[in-house]
């Protein structure tokens, strides 16, 4: 398994989740990624550094709401990377998966990319990093 249920903690007090944030929002505002595949970078890199760069690749599509406006990029990703960091754990990717998309759904409300663009503007960059929180919180709990 690529992950433990413990809590870990940055030395300066930032938790792993609000870093993996930072980053996954970061990496997203560099223009070098979209949405989904700056949530996969973020998560891989925290939790599974070992993991092949091909699966980030594999993130390309996502962006944009699979380039059609659907599911968030990030939800996606987000959805993957749960499956990436807990192998064999299919129930509980499926638990996990439920639980991000309801909190998502109560910040946002909705998955569907368009919805959220006409509802809240562009709030892609600091959507990427929660979500990516989101899911480093979770496995953290």
């Amino acid at each position: 398994m690529f992950w433990t249920s413990e809590k870990r903690v940055e030395k300066s007090g930032e938790s792993v989740a609000e870093r993996v944030a930072g980053d996954a929002e970061g990496l997203y505002r560099s223009g070098k990624m979209h949405c989904a595949e700056a949530v996969l970078v973020a998560l891989r890199n925290a939790f599974a550094p070992e993991v092949s760069e091909d699966v980030v690749r594999m993130a390309a599509g996502f962006g944009g709401g699979s380039g059609t406006g659907c599911i968030c990029g990030a939800v996606s990703a987000a959805t993957m990377a749960l499956g990436m960091l807990l192998p064999g754990e299919k129930k509980r990717v499926s638990a996990l998966t439920r639980e991000l998309h309801h909190w998502f759904k109560a910040e946002y409300s909705a998955t569907c990319c368009k919805v959220i663009l006409q509802n809240h503007g562009k709030p892609c960059p600091e959507l990427t990093g929660k979500v990516a929180g989101k899911v480093a919180e979770m496995l953290a709990s």
